[in-house]
């Protein structure tokens, strides 16, 4: 009588849609932090985590809601927010004395420009060493909320709040 063929289940994270184990496994070779990042439509989160056997330990963590507490009051799911997320989420990391770290998207789909890019120009910013390419972070005025500006009357103010922000966090970083 013939056998039916054995079937490979895959790891449930993978059948989830919530890890790529291979590009994991790559990440974790490098021997670095990984700064991860991971988006929803109103929130980013910004997290330093080093592997352990045991488990991962997260080192350094931001959430843009974390800028309400510092006086941001317009939307925490844009690009000025990402932004000032990974710059707070940076000066943490430095104060931890971490300086070479490796980025981790995960799943999400890389797009030249997006937020997840924006939260790496202020991680770079605060002074963190991480590999990448110049031409996929965000030109400065969508960093600075020029472009929300220019359509919505309820956040003209954008650019002033976020230059205010920002240097209050690159002063309280050093």
């Amino acid at each position: 009588m013939r056998r039916p063929k054995t079937r490979k289940i895959p790891h449930r994270r993978r059948r989830e849609g919530k890890t790529d184990f291979r590009l994991r496994l790559k990440l974790l070779k490098s021997g670095k932090p990984r700064l991860v990042v991971r988006k929803s439509l109103n929130n980013l989160v910004c997290q330093v985590i080093k592997y352990d056997s045991r488990g991962d330990r997260v080192l350094v963590s931001s959430d843009s809601r974390e800028l309400k507490k510092l006086g941001w009051k317009h939307h925490c799911g844009n690009l000025p927010s990402a932004y000032l997320t990974g710059l707070l989420c940076g000066a943490r990391a430095k104060k931890e004395k971490l300086q070479e770290l490796v980025l981790d998207i995960s799943l999400c789909p890389s797009v030249k420009g997006s937020r997840l890019y924006a939260c790496l120009k202020g991680a770079l910013d605060s002074g963190l060493k991480i590999p990448h390419s110049e031409e996929i972070l965000p030109p400065e005025d969508r960093l600075s909320g020029k472009h929300i500006a220019s359509f919505s009357k309820k956040s003209a103010n954008i650019e002033k709040d976020f230059q205010a922000l920002k240097a209050k966090l690159l002063k309280k970083g050093e």
